[in-house]
């Protein structure tokens, strides 16, 4: 089995874990007795990697010929690197928008066939914290505005004490850690600010972090993750498989405060609609940030595969076809929610993409 480009003790943990389905799999067509061989490129997204971990040595374990490599170069880097041929799929944690479509210039797709855009990997986001003792703080969307947007700079801020009654926050400086390079976790956040927190946050959706809000800038989710965690007074966002042992906010939502999990982050994705003026096959989801239904949490990630409809001659279709259609199905969403805490597509959903993938050529 050939494991690229990931984590080598991730791996093995993740390997052991198949060892019982993968031998009961030979009597049913799994390992060993695939077809598929060849290597199969992707890049993209950072919080996707403790899923992709997970789906490359899950699709390798059950096609021991395939070699799958997914560089985690974040969503706008996996983008890009899609469009220039340098890939056969992408990760994004946002769908590309539609002017970037009607320019059709994905090297590796046959021209005016479009693409695939499946919401395979949902998490919530998580706004993480790093203050000795405290392990939960409540905020709503105008108090995170305010602090990522540098207006509110003391942990000691009344508009942060007035919403955790009985817990002493020190009189210390914040450091708000934003990413540094074009980052689909950041356009989810920032949208999620904008919704909520329009007078607050003023500069709408966005990927690439505005200056004049300061702050400390830190690479890729790894690096937020380690920005904040070696800091003192540090609050960041990053995918919440990676929270670790950080302090978290509960989010405002109507008048309770919602913790992440990954049932939240599912229950909003379900309440929200399609983005218009999609093709069939684009399944980008508009959603509802600004919700006060029960039990939701608005700051969620949603994160895309992104494939041709139909690829230029020499391009390992088979492979593109199985590994997607590991990735959302039963065995692939599990894998994910055990190893990043994501929540499993539903059923409605996979159905849809499923077709679409069937389709691909």
């Amino acid at each position: 089995m050939n494991i690229t480009r990931i984590g080598s003790v991730a791996a093995i943990a993740i390997a052991s874990t198949l060892v019982l389905a993968s031998c009961a799999g030979a009597s049913e067509g799994g390992e060993g007795s695939s077809d598929l061989t060849g290597t199969l490129i992707g890049a993209g997204a950072s919080s996707q990697q403790s899923a992709q971990e997970a789906w490359v040595v899950g699709f390798q374990t059950a096609n021991p010929d395939v070699t799958v490599e997914y560089d985690p170069v974040g969503s706008g880097g996996g983008r890009e690197t899609f469009i220039g041929g340098g890939s056969q799929f992408a990760g994004s944690d946002r769908a590309f928008k539609v002017d970037e479509i009607a320019e059709d210039n994905f090297a590796s797709c046959v021209a005016g066939t479009g693409i695939l855009e499946i919401p395979a990997y949902i998490s919530p986001i998580a706004v993480m914290f790093n203050l000795e003792g405290i392990d939960s703080l409540n905020m709503d969307g105008a108090t995170i505005a305010g602090i990522f947007a540098g207006e509110i700079t003391n942990w000691s801020d009344e508009a942060i004490v007035s919403q955790n009654e009985g817990v002493e926050l020190p009189d210390l400086a914040i450091t708000a850690v934003h990413r540094a390079d074009d980052s689909g976790t950041t356009a989810n956040f920032t949208d999620y600010l904008a919704a909520v927190a329009p007078d607050v946050w003023t500069v709408g959706q966005i990927e690439t972090w505005p200056t004049e809000y300061g702050g400390e800038a830190a690479p890729q989710t790894s690096g937020v993750i380690d920005a904040v965690t070696n800091g003192t007074g540090t609050i960041g966002y990053a995918d919440a498989s990676r929270a670790g042992d950080l302090g978290t906010v509960a989010v405002k939502v109507g008048d309770e405060y919602v913790p992440y999990s990954p049932e939240a982050a599912a229950a909003i994705i379900d309440a929200s609609p399609r983005e218009e003026g999609r093709g069939d096959t684009d399944m980008a989801i508009s959603v509802d940030r600004s919700s006060s239904a029960p039990n939701v949490y608005p700051i969620v990630l949603v994160s895309y595969l992104i494939a041709c409809n139909e690829y230029a001659e020499g391009a390992p279709v088979d492979l593109v076809k199985a590994y997607l259609s590991y990735v959302i199905g039963a065995e692939g969403q599990s894998l994910a929610a055990e190893s990043a805490g994501s929540a499993p597509i539903s059923e409605a959903l996979f159905t849809e993409a499923q077709a679409a993938i069937d389709a691909i050529k």
